[in-house]
């Protein structure tokens, strides 16, 4: 049976601004109050999207959220009719409005942390959507998460889906962002690869000083338990303290891994040559041979790295064997990063190219193109039963496209998001929304 990785590229929604919210992500802060253009963040997801499709890779769609979230807001104790609610956050607390209407759901890498069927106890795919504790904006993500992903994956003979871990400090949890699967073929037997930044109950373990960890050792067990994971089918390394203090806020923006392959940077993690040899012997324990491909700081420096997300890239496997990577813009800009990318793809090594997409949209915001993807392995009978409605084709493309040429706006400042307006335009896009990807009522203005 073939098995493929599915990449599900979130959507990005309505209210895509530049609120600076992200503590510890350096694109994000550095970016804070400029002006933002939704209409063309969604448009340069959707190219890519597209793109992938036309080149034989299995392609899906992750739908956004419902912002501003005025139920957040009521809960906060704004009080009134939805517009109301609006205006009194924009006069009282106007931080608050602004984290109801982030649309960080766009970077779906934070959805959920996805274990294929071939991997976990019961021969089901495992969701468990990410609780994002570290920040409140993102915090309130997680209920209608799990509801767009119950009806993307609703069949429960193929899929397992499991409630956000407890929202506190200890089990911080930033899903597929610090989570990277290792195989032979996407439908045989892996090594599934945690990467924490702290952990909540030993004191062994250092931790960073100036930015937060935000990923638990122990909610990365707890996953892997809710996953019915094997001990031998899972490796837990440590991010290394000292990059997150750097701007490296998830291990998807120091390394990524694809198939039998780690491309990583050289001070990306602590004990590397331990837990190399960890996956290595669990990976061979499976038939796998891996391989990894570290970047020295003397080429490519950890700033360079954070300022080029040379690593939040997507590395995607060709039929011969060989890899692509699929990085941002903003690394051809950068000499020293894209001179290593030239030498790497030339040495005949198993990277052999390189393509370049514009997400600058996305990229001021924080997020690159490994950031905008939920990756899910699935066999041919699982892929069979996902959700039609949101693989991407060519009429999906075109549906899509329009839609947000119709419902989006192309300008986007603080000063727009205390417009009540704005929640109608967005509760009647996403309404549109649903129809288009076949996926019922997933929305709180749907379902209350």
């Amino acid at each position: 049976m073939k098995s493929y990785e599915v990449n599900f590229d979130g959507l990005v929604g309505p209210t895509h601004n530049y609120g600076g919210l992200s503590y510890g992500n350096v694109a994000s802060q550095s970016n804070s109050q400029q002006s933002s253009n939704p209409k063309e963040a969604a448009l340069q997801g959707l190219a890519k999207m597209k793109a992938l499709m036309d080149m034989g890779f299995q392609q899906g769609v992750l739908a956004p959220q419902e912002r501003p979230d005025v139920a957040a807001l009521r809960r906060l104790g704004f009080a009134g009719s939805d517009a109301q609610v609006i205006e009194q956050a924009a006069k009282e607390a106007m931080p608050l409005l602004v984290a109801s209407c982030s649309a960080s759901s766009m970077w779906v890498a934070n959805a959920a942390t996805v274990s294929p069927s071939a991997d976990t106890a019961d021969g089901r795919v495992h969701f468990t959507a990410a609780n994002l504790n570290c920040k409140y904006h993102r915090s309130i993500e997680h209920p209608t998460t799990s509801r767009v992903l119950g009806a993307m994956f609703a069949d429960q003979q193929h899929f397992a889906h499991h409630a956000a871990l407890p929202a506190v400090a200890q089990f911080g949890d930033e899903g597929a962002a610090n989570h990277t699967r290792f195989c032979r073929a996407y439908g045989e037997a892996g090594v599934e690869f945690f990467v924490f930044g702290r952990s909540a109950f030993d004191s062994r373990y250092p931790a960073p000083q100036k930015y937060p960890a935000r990923q638990t050792l122990e909610a990365s067990q707890a996953v892997a338990r809710l996953h019915g994971l094997r001990e031998e089918g899972v490796v837990y390394a440590q991010q290394n303290p000292s990059v997150i203090d750097q701007g490296v806020f998830h291990n998807d923006v120091i390394a990524v891994g694809n198939g039998e392959v780690l491309f990583y940077h050289e001070d990306a993690f602590l004990e590397t040559e331990k837990m190399l040899a960890e996956l290595s012997s669990k990976l061979a324990k499976v038939g796998g041979k891996f391989q990894s491909v570290c970047v020295p700081r003397s080429a490519v420096t950890v700033d360079d790295a954070v300022r080029s997300y040379l690593f939040n890239s997507q590395l995607l496997s060709r039929p011969d064997g060989s890899m692509l990577l699929i990085v941002p813009e903003e690394c051809r800009s950068n000499e020293r990063v894209w001179q290593y990318l030239q030498g790497l793809t030339g040495a005949g090594g198993v990277i052999r190219e390189v393509k370049v997409f514009d997400l600058k949209q996305s990229m001021q915001n924080g997020g690159g193109p490994a950031c905008l993807r939920l990756r899910v392995a699935l066999n041919e009978t699982e892929l069979a039963a996902v959700n039609p409605g949101v693989i991407m084709t060519v009429p999906l493309y075109d549906s899509l496209t329009q839609w947000v040429e119709r419902h989006y706006r192309d300008r986007m400042t603080e000063n727009d998001l205390a417009d009540p307006q704005l929640l109608l335009e967005c509760r009647g896009a996403l309404d549109e929304l649903t129809q288009i990807l076949k996926l019922g009522a997933v929305y709180p203005f749907q379902i209350n």
